[in-house]
């Protein structure tokens, strides 16, 4: 009898494509393929891997009495689903906001190698515990992230700025048209009423000419002098077409309108 714990949940580093830290490496402006590991990204940069795989029996009789060792089996089958994961990404989204599709696609690649060497385990994780470029060109990485951040960070500023200046643009607008709308339903009325009115005064005048002339003519005398200080009324000549050297005054705000002789008229 073979006791297995299928629920029992193992953990295996994985630093076959690891870099080799610092203090350990004689020329640290060299990459030694043979004491480093590495990977190369789709664009050809050179990619260090540091990772952590879980793991758990899924099948015991696989893995008790057919299958191969377990970390040796975990180890060969993830480094490999990792490098051609790598090979079909570039490297600045391996280092950037590509690392979430990277792990999902080497763990499900690496569970099919599980599968297909009858090795009876099932991947629980796959965790990256170092993602970096070759140590000596860190720097020029490092900047071209921080270039990278900087542009992402002004795109999403940029947006947030849109997304509550076009609502704010539109209100406005939309606010002016309401305003002009307004505007423009007031004088239609307004001149309709004028049109409607003058019609009424031609329809008046084509019967009664004379009252109407006369009373257009007291109307318009009346606005114009009601605000006027001092008025002076100087009468038509008479019949006879000569004016008679006299002027009356009408007094401004007086009860009555009877025009008062000035001294020295006639």
């Amino acid at each position: 009898m073979v006791r297995v714990q299928v629920k029992h949940v193992w953990e295996v580093p994985i630093t076959t494509l690891a870099a080799v830290p610092t203090g350990e490496i004689d020329d640290a402006a060299t990459l030694n393929p043979l004491t480093q590991g590495y990977a190369v990204t789709g664009d050809q940069n050179i990619a260090h891997v540091d990772m952590v795989a879980r793991y758990r029996v899924r099948e015991p009789a696989k893995w008790a009495f057919y299958g191969p060792a377990a970390e040796d089996i975990l180890r060969v089958e993830v480094t490999a689903a990792m490098v051609r994961s790598l090979g079909e990404m570039s490297v600045d989204r391996v280092l950037s906001d590509g690392r979430k599709d990277l792990i999902a696609q080497t763990a499900r690649r690496a569970q099919a190698g599980l599968d297909g060497a009858s090795s009876g385990l099932e991947l629980s994780s796959l965790e990256l515990t170092a993602l970096t470029p070759p140590l000596v060109l860190a720097e020029e990485f490092n900047a071209v992230q921080t270039a990278f951040i900087s542009a992402e960070t002004k795109r999403k500023d940029a947006q947030a700025y849109a997304a509550s200046a076009i609502p704010e643009a539109q209100s406005r607008s939309e606010a002016a048209l309401q305003s002009a709308r307004g505007f423009a339903a007031s004088d239609l009325a307004r001149a309709r009423g004028e049109a409607d009115a003058f019609r009424v005064l031609a329809r008046e005048y084509r019967v009664n000419p004379m009252v109407v002339r006369e009373r257009l003519y007291r109307d318009a005398v009346e606005s114009a002098i009601s605000g006027a200080g001092n008025v002076r009324w100087v009468p038509p000549p008479p019949a006879g077409g000569r004016y008679q050297g006299f002027r009356i005054t009408i007094p401004s705000g007086a009860s009555s309108r009877t025009p008062a002789a000035e001294p020295g008229d006639d």
